[in-house]
């Protein structure tokens, strides 16, 4: 028999024990003792209460200690009257079975109404014509077309018409596939390399700021998008997008930081859907 040397939970004494009994008594936690009156002796500093679960009712004793560890007050024999008490007390919650507003079919959801899209009202599925009607819309209160980010039905737009670019062209206007492939002209007749860059150039007329345009960094083949009162703008537009766009925007600011040169960033989020340049650009 093989045989493991064991202290005694109450003397201290070291004894031994077959190892199936040391490895019982561990797994479930368990006091080893050498003798029937060390484990008495134990018990007289310990609790005497009963199992908590109704259906049992043992007798289980447990350490002043263990009791103040226990946040219910309870006491459960073992690990499976501890479960079956707390199945019976807190039973899991079975989903609500609803009734389709639309066919009267039951099924379970959540603050659903119908079964499924089919059953949705044929107004609150947002149309090809819809989508044109709110890009037309957008246009002639923005002078501008929407961009996709800004866009509340975008994905509805992809899905109806294949691509957000065939959504713009399906409502009469002229897509930009590419980021950055198109120039725009801005009201002073900058040339800008991107609709949002014209957003700025234009917010800059209009406010009556004197500005310059792809201004070079000191000993730098880089240039800055805007120069305004000698503090250098750059519009971030493609930053988290492209590996490479980013490792040159962290370059920018390198050398504004080395030539303690002023550099206001500008991110898609300080435009789209919200102009928020007049708390941005403060001269």
């Amino acid at each position: 028999m093989n045989l493991i040397k064991v202290t005694c939970a109450t003397c201290g004494k070291t004894f031994l024990r077959p190892a199936g009994r040391v490895n019982e008594a561990r797994k479930f936690g368990w006091n080893q003792y050498c003798s029937k009156v060390c484990q008495n002796k134990s018990q007289l500093t310990r609790v005497k209460r009963e199992c908590a679960n109704p259906t049992c009712n043992k007798m289980v004793y447990r350490s002043p200690g263990d009791l103040r560890k226990s946040k219910s007050g309870l006491v459960f024999c073992s690990q499976s009257c501890a479960a079956s008490f707390n199945n019976s007390k807190f039973p899991k919650r079975k989903a609500k079975v609803k009734i389709c507003d639309y066919c009267g079919k039951e099924f379970k959801g959540g603050g659903a109404k119908y079964c499924s899209t089919e059953c949705q009202p044929k107004a609150q599925i947002i149309t090809k014509a819809k989508i044109i009607e709110l890009i037309k819309e957008f246009d002639k209160e923005n002078k501008r077309i929407p961009l996709k980010r800004e866009f509340h039905h975008y994905n509805a737009a992809r899905n109806r018409f294949g691509s957000w670019n065939r959504a713009i062209e399906a409502a009469g206007f002229e897509s930009n596939p590419v980021k950055f492939s198109k120039k725009f002209i801005a009201k002073d007749d900058h040339i800008c390399d991107s609709f949002a860059e014209k957003i700025i150039d234009d917010w800059l007329y209009s406010k009556n700021i004197e500005h310059q345009r792809n201004v070079p960094y000191p000993n730098s083949p880089y240039t800055a998008d805007f120069l305004i009162n000698g503090k250098f703008v750059e519009f971030f537009g493609l930053n988290g997008e492209l590996e490479e766009y980013d490792k040159n925007a962290k370059l920018k600011e390198k050398l504004a930081e080395k030539y303690k040169l002023k550099l206001i960033k500008i991110y898609p989020k300080d435009l789209f859907p919200v102009n928020h340049l007049s708390e941005i650009i403060r001269i």
